[in-house]
């Protein structure tokens, strides 16, 4: 019975222990957490939160890694924390992290749900944009022709896009945005036949922002493949 007795209060006494240090050490990375946010250093941060996630975890911590992650460019390690499941009962923010974190890792099947969620929750241009070039590259141009819709007709003249093909990047006004993609979707519905139509709508948004440098790439293309179509038919006529 004394044995017995003595065996209890050891393992009552281990589990005071246990949850002490557990307190400490969530106290301890706590105060890392608020230190390493006040000096600006993100690696800490993610340490720390890292750290907060295995002592005491909670889908906010979760999300919150996951953010920090994405943040950062590391797309994989977003992705590993928080998973790519669709659930109803997801953050705003970690459909975001889904979202942007699948988009940047070349899924954009995958990546379209979590964008429709998020116009869904919070409709806007630039989220239309993303549903509207995602759908062009899975060539969804129904979707695609959708989006670009709502987002000719809510593009206000403030709202810019950027664009990073160049070595230093710039920005147009996001409705010209929306006309080189819609210029893209007239064109893919009939690759030959439509070449002037989608010429005639890049010359128009490139009016309107001079600067639009990825139109002037995509035009130079059309009109050389224009070329190659008349070259072919005039061989063609010939023979």
């Amino acid at each position: 019975m004394q044995r017995l007795l003595l065996g209890l209060v050891l393992l009552c006494s281990g589990f005071a222990v246990h949850a002490q240090t557990n307190e400490t050490l969530i106290a301890h990375y706590e105060a890392y957490y608020k230190q390493m946010k006040k000096q600006g250093d993100v690696q800490g941060i993610i340490n720390a939160m890292t750290h907060l996630n295995v002592l005491a975890p909670s889908q906010a911590r979760k999300d919150t890694l996951a953010y920090l992650y994405l943040d950062q460019g590391r797309n994989n390690q977003a992705i590993n924390t928080i998973g790519f499941e669709q659930n109803a009962n997801d953050s705003d923010v970690a459909i975001q992290v889904k979202a942007l974190g699948l988009k940047a890792l070349k899924q954009p099947a995958m990546a379209i749900p979590f964008f429709e969620e998020m116009f869904k929750r919070t409709p806007s241009p630039h989220i239309a944009y993303e549903l509207a070039e995602l759908n062009l590259q899975t060539s969804k141009l129904a979707e695609a022709e959708k989006h670009i819709i709502y987002g000719l007709a809510n593009s206000k003249e403030d709202m810019k896009k950027a664009f990073f093909e160049r070595q230093t990047p710039y920005e147009v006004a996001l409705k010209s945005a929306f006309m080189y993609l819609n210029a893209l979707t007239i064109y893919n519905k009939d690759p030959k036949a439509n070449i002037d139509a989608a010429v005639d709508i890049l010359d128009a948004a490139l009016k309107a922002s001079p600067n639009f440098n990825m139109i002037q790439i995509t035009k130079t293309e059309l009109l050389r493949q224009k070329q190659a179509l008349q070259q072919v038919e005039a061989s063609q006529t010939k023979n």
